[in-house]
């Protein structure tokens, strides 16, 4: 057992830093537990900000990973609304925004990433949003709210996850909302084509328009209000509400100015760790968003930004704080909620790494799985309306074995015995 008298910090007040804290206290660490955010807010759960939170259909405290009283009980020290400026690697302590200075035995990075914002006149305006704290979806929903009353316009900038679960949450409030989305398709660099026109067909059912193949240029307003949104290729678009949904970066700004290892950007970035979570310094560990780990699984250094591996990460990252030995190899997952349509994805098929997508199911009634294979292996697996598969999907990848694409197909075979 790790000696009472050390201290494990974590910097971070997210899903990932809030589990490992709690996995901390589970595994009988009984030494200090300091876990610093740089907002207000307890640590919350990101994905109803773009989903029930959003639509209105969920609670704000809902979005809380432990009830408030929680960390007191199990002995969290707890500083919020605080950034950590600084790390010391050398003395093992971190600088706080206020200049408190907190020494510790084990770090933790946990910081998340933030959202890329565009390049283009007129990002100042009041009218144009982000997502990713709780802040910017108190905010927006209240923006959505009255853009339905007055029958105002969204425009989203990106037809990624996050654009289209705010579109859904925009229409459902009665807005009018137009997507921006340089590829032919939503989704394309994910899905590949066929599927992202599903995504494109579900949403122009339920009236949001598309303008593919262009980018914003522009973001036209008076008096400090946004009046319309201008693209490339010359076209002018209504709008009285812009969000920006082309992508997030990883917070590696502490990682970078301490010396540890990172990653290219060209290659995902974010802080380089082993498969056990650990950085280039063997007291550092980071995980969730910022982690870009190698993968025992897939065989390939991997950076993940979906809710699943901070739930899982957070976890795996304390135990191997506390001496454990730790082989994350969990298989990505994420989900999305878009009107009548709820979705699963696991695995990782990056556009170029495939050679075959095979369908089960029915793509016309949106119930159906699909599959990504490289010479007959699956590489990863989505189900549309079809519940109950994720298990023997991920038991399908982690084979990494041959499988007939026509039982693969075929609805009366059972998944489980394809491996």
């Amino acid at each position: 057992m790790v000696d009472a008298d050390q201290t494990f910090v974590i910097v971070g007040g997210g899903l990932a830093g809030a589990k490992a804290a709690e996995t901390l206290r589970a595994e009988g660490f009984n030494g200090r537990v300091i876990l610093i955010g740089d907002e207000r807010d307890h640590p919350y759960e990101r994905p109803p900000l773009s989903k029930g939170y959003l639509t209105g259909a969920e609670e704000r405290d809902s979005t809380l990973v432990h009830e408030p009283a929680w960390y007191a009980a199990n002995d969290v020290e707890l500083h919020l609304g605080q950034a950590v400026t600084a790390i010391d690697r050398e003395a093992r302590t971190v600088r706080l925004g206020d200049g408190t200075v907190i020494r510790y035995d084990k770090l933790l990075l946990a910081t998340g990433s933030e959202p890329r914002r565009l390049d283009v006149p007129g990002t100042d305006l009041t009218g144009v949003h982000h997502l990713r704290r709780l802040a910017h979806a108190d905010r927006l929903r209240q923006v959505l709210a009255g853009l339905g009353r007055d029958n105002g316009h969204l425009v989203i900038a990106g037809g990624g996850w996050i654009g289209l679960e705010v579109a859904a949450a925009a229409r459902g409030y009665g807005a009018e909302v137009t997507v921006v989305e340089a590829d032919p398709t939503p989704l394309h660099r994910v899905l590949g084509p066929e599927l992202g026109q599903l995504f494109a067909d579900l949403h122009s059912d339920h009236g949001v328009r598309f303008h593919f193949g262009a980018r914003l240029t522009e973001i036209v307003g008076q008096d400090g209000l946004v009046l319309a949104v201008r693209t490339d290729d010359g076209e002018e678009h209504p709008a009285h509400a812009v969000l920006a949904a082309i992508g997030a970066a990883p917070r590696t700004a502490l990682a970078e100015n301490s010396g540890l290892a990172l990653v290219d950007r060209a290659d995902g970035g974010g802080v380089a760790v082993d498969e056990s979570l650990r950085t280039s310094d063997p007291d550092i560990f980071a995980a969730g968003d910022v982690a870009a780990a190698h993968h025992p699984l897939l065989r390939t250094r991997l950076r993940v930004e979906h809710w699943a591996n901070a739930l899982n990460g957070g976890p795996a990252a304390a135990r191997a704080m506390l001496g454990k030995p730790v082989s994350y190899d969990r298989v990505p997952y994420f989900f999305t909620d878009q009107y009548d349509l709820g979705m699963e994805y696991s695995g990782w098929a990056p556009p170029g790494s495939y050679d075959q997508v095979v369908v089960r199911g029915d793509t016309g009634k949106r119930e159906f799985i699909a599959f990504w294979l490289k010479g007959g292996r699956v590489l990863a697996g989505m189900n549309v309306n079809v519940w109950d598969v994720t298990e023997p999907i991920q038991n399908l990848i982690r084979a990494r074995t041959p499988v007939d694409p026509e039982a693969l197909a075929d609805p009366s075979v059972p998944l489980d015995g394809l491996i």
